[in-house]
Order: C-alpha cells, then sequence, then structure tokens
C-alpha cells in the first residue's frame, strides 16, 4: 500500500501499536535532545548565536535571487558547471544526462534529502546504473529496501538487533551486536566501492555566495570521499540553502552541529568549489552543481518563506512530542515533524497533506528548539486557516465553533450555556470531582485525560453577591 500524508492518523495509529518502533525512537530522541541543551549551554551566548544564524539566514532569502547569480557566476569561475532545474523530473533528468556525457556506469551517493525529495536513486536505477548510498544510516535502510525517517538520523527507527540480522543475511558478517564490528563490515563493503565509483553525487549543507564555495558536514567523512574519489562530482542543492558571507557560514555551522547531535564541530567539514585544478592530488575532473527549486520559489514568495531558512538540523523532530510517538514514516514523505508538517503541504499541495498542519500539540517546543528559531507553531496555524479555506473541515465541527462564537459574543447566551454545563458536568460526575466519561465524540477526551465538572457558581453569580453583600 502506497504511503502517503494523508495517510498520517493511520500511520500514527500503527506506529503507537509497535513496540520496538516506540523504544528505538525514545532511545534516539532523547539522546539527541540532552546533546543539543548541553551544547548549546556551552556557548557563551547561545540566545545570541541563535539570533545571528537566523539573521544570515533571512538576510540571505530577502535577496534570494541576487545571492543566487552571485553564487552562479563565483562558481563557475571555479571551473563548475552550473545548472538550474524547476523540478525534481528535470532534476534527474540533468544527472542522468551528465551521466551519459561521462559513459557513468557506478554511482555512490552522499547522503541528501533533496535527492531523497526527487527520488534520483529510483530515476538512476531506471537507466540502469548501480547506485550505492554511502552514508551508513542510508546505506543500512537501502540494503534494508526501507526510506529515511528522520532528517539527520535516517535510521533512528531501527535498533542495532535489526541492523546485525540486516548484515548477517546481506553481507555475510558473523552475527554480532557490537557497534564497531557493525561498522568494520560496512566500511570492508563500502571501501571498494568508493574506488569503483565513476560517479560522487553528495547534497551540500550550505552554499556560500561570497566565495562559490560549498559546504558538507559530516561525522563519517563518506562526503569527502564521495566528492574526491570519482572522476565526476554532481552536488544537488536546493536554492535555499544559500548564504551571502562566510561570516554566516561560521555562524550556522555552528548552530548546525550544536542542534543536530550535541557536537562543538563535526569530524568533517568539507568545503569545496569545483574540479580538481593543476596540481592537486586528488579531486573530480568534472565538477557539476545543480540548484533546485521545486516548488521553493513559490513558497519564497508567499506568507511561508521563512519555512525556507530550516538549515535540516532535526533539532525541532527530537522535541516533537507527536515526531516522538508517531516516528517519521508517518508522516508520508521525505520531510517529517514539524518543519515536515510544513514543507510537505506547501510543495505537494495542501489537500495532499491535509492532516500534517493538525499533527501537532502546538507546544512550541520545535520553536524553542530551532537553531534559527523559525516560527513553527504560527505556520501551522496558518495551515489549517488554508484548509478551512479550502472546505476541509468537518461540517458538525465547524457548526459548533459557529455555535460557540454565537454564545461567546452573547452574554445571555454565555449565562445560559454556563449554567446548562454546569448542571449536566454536576449530573455526570456524580460525588466525583471529575466526569469519568463524556457522551459520544467528547468521549475522546475522557479516554485519556480528567474532566473537572463546573463550579457550583460562575464568576459573574460570584460577582454580583460580593456586590449585594
Amino acid at each position: 500500500m502506497d504511503n502517503t500524508a494523508n495517510d498520517f492518523i493511520r500511520n500514527a495509529t500503527l506506529a503507537l501499536q509497535d513496540t520496538r518502533l516506540q523504544t528505538a525512537i525514545r532511545s534516539g530522541t532523547r539522546r539527541e535532545v540532552n546533546g543539543r541543551i548541553a551544547a548549546m549551554a556551552e556557548t557563551t551566548d547561545a540566545n545570541a548565536l541563535r539570533q545571528q544564524g537566523r539573521a544570515g539566514k533571512l538576510r540571505a532569502l530577502h535577496s534570494l535571487p541576487d545571492v543566487l547569480e552571485l553564487l552562479e557566476r563565483n562558481l563557475t569561475a571555479h571551473g563548475a558547471r552550473v545548472l538550474w532545474a524547476a523540478d525534481g523530473e528535470e532534476c534527474n533528468r540533468l544527472v542522468l544526462d551528465i551521466a551519459r556525457q561521462h559513459a557513468v556506469r557506478r554511482v555512490i551517493k552522499g547522503k541528501s534529502m533533496v535527492t531523497e525529495e526527487t527520488a534520483l536513486n529510483a530515476a538512476l536505477e531506471r537507466a540502469g546504473l548501480e547506485v550505492l548510498e554511502t552514508d551508513l544510516g542510508e546505506f543500512i535502510l537501502q540494503l534494508a529496501h526501507d526510506r529515511p525517517s528522520h532528517i539527520v538520523a535516517p535510521t533512528v527507527h531501527v535498533t542495532r538487533q535489526q541492523v546485525r540480522d540486516l548484515f548477517a543475511e546481506r553481507l555475510g558478517m558473523e552475527p554480532s551486536d557490537d557497534p564497531s564490528a557493525l561498522t568494520h563490515a560496512a566500511r570492508l563493503f563500502l571501501r571498494q566501492r568508493f574506488l569503483e565509483a565513476d560517479m560522487g553525487i553528495t547534497g551540500a549543507n550550505f552554499a556560500i555566495a561570497e566565495t562559490g564555495t560549498l559546504a558538507i558536514i559530516t561525522n563519517e567523512g563518506n562526503g569527502r570521499m564521495c566528492s574526491s574519489l570519482p572522476r565526476v562530482h554532481v552536488v544537488v542543492v536546493g536554492i535555499e540553502k544559500v548564504v551571502e558571507t562566510v561570516e554566516d557560514f561560521g555562524t550556522l555551522v555552528q548552530m548546525l552541529t550544536r542542534a543536530t547531535a550535541g557536537q562543538k564541530l563535526s569530524s568533517y567539514v568539507h568545503l569545496m568549489s569545483g574540479p580538481a585544478r593543476p596540481g592537486d592530488p586528488d579531486g573530480p575532473d568534472a565538477f557539476y552543481v545543480i540548484l533546485l527549486d521545486n516548488g521553493r520559489s513559490t513558497i519564497h514568495a508567499g506568507e511561508y518563506a521563512e519555512s525556507l531558512a530550516c538549515i535540516r538540523c532535526g533539532a525541532c523532530l527530537n522535541n516533537c512530542p507527536v515526531y516522538q510517538r508517531a516516528g517519521g514514516h508517518a508522516y508520508g514523505w521525505v520531510y517529517s515533524g514539524p518543519i515536515g508538517s510544513i514543507i510537505t503541504p506547501l510543495m505537494q499541495g495542501i489537500r495532499n497533506a491535509a492532516p500534517l498542519p493538525n499533527a501537532s500539540s502546538l507546544c512550541g517546543a520545535c520553536q524553542e528548539a530551532c537553531p534559527v528559531g523559525i516560527h513553527i507553531p504560527d505556520m501551522l496555524l496558518r495551515l489549517r486557516r488554508d484548509l478551512v479555506r479550502e472546505g476541509d473541515s468537518d461540517p458538525a465541527l465547524a457548526a459548533g465553533i459557529k455555535g460557540w462564537s454565537a454564545a461567546m459574543q452573547s452574554p445571555l447566551l454565555y449565562e445560559l450555556s454556563g449554567k446548562a454545563a454546569r448542571l449536566a458536568t454536576q449530573i455526570a460526575a456524580g460525588e466525583a470531582d471529575t466526569v469519568q466519561h463524556l457522551p459520544g465524540p467528547l468521549g475522546s477526551w475522557t479516554r485519556n485525560r480528567d474532566f473537572p465538572r463546573f463550579a457550583a457558581k460562575s464568576f459573574h453569580q460570584l460577582w454580583r453577591e460580593r456586590k449585594r453583600g
């Protein structure tokens, strides 16, 4: 059965019943949350750093066309070939054209959410190319014919025991729960593939317009292997990843690594601008950069432009109580969690992701954790408004809200409704302080929460008595 964003309620219900999934997600997100808090506490002024990073992203978005043109000019000056893709289909076609031009047969890939967005692997495989993911998490998922459930930690839903069984079956290793042994088995398998590859494909965490530089931040080094060893390197990057200056990059890379994994800095920060120059010991002969739009320009032109400031750290996912229980696959597309609940409706069409804006308690944990302070709850509320305008609302709920609105605007109806609710809850509660079971659809509330009965006297009654006294 196809899994789409409109299946969120069904997917989340199944996820809640999966004990192994709950254990894996709870463990993974708790570790990342604690790491982020500790790493941010080490800074001199975490809030100032956050505001500085936010300003850098918003400044680039404000001048996005000009900044992108500057990036293109500087990359071209370094010998890179810059291509523009309006959508995922054009992006995949450009990559295939490059592969055919250079007689490519084997492709290795670094971690890239944007190529998940375009379904690049499937397009390359249909064309007869061998494609191998080299990020450890993505490699595990490729072996398992699974897909990522987290922006940064793609296998957060997978337990160590599942990896053990998978490697024993697919790589022929002796079963072991030791992370070092599992990593060693993957390294042995991947090392020869790095040497045999004709093309490397990566994403980029940032694109610095001022210098024409692309940055890959990893802890495994596979990004550098993919970009340096093959004779052809293709970088696929969303147009929102651009920043104006090296100084902005210096701020944001600190925020990314601290928010992602609680690190002061990742193990590898790889900066690249073009193909190998004369005298360089390594590097590709041909270097291509594909700047992907795929709906980003439309978002940029509207009221949700701030969502493009996201640096894909995953902090909002880790802190979200909904994601912590439902997991990433429940969201039905590439991007999950609170930011996914905004991006997916904007990119896929709001009617194709109708449950996602409501898949939030609006507790604000996402905005508090976001290293660039994106106003996620506000945008989720606006998307809910858009859904109502599109006619996507329960008639009974709409009628109830209209009735509530009318009662709140009439002093007489307000007082009568209060008396009715007070009488009803007193009868339902009996001698208890709370109502144990509300009738009909209201019963969903009392299944999981207390419902105190209304006070014997309203504030208005008490106030009138006080004035008479």
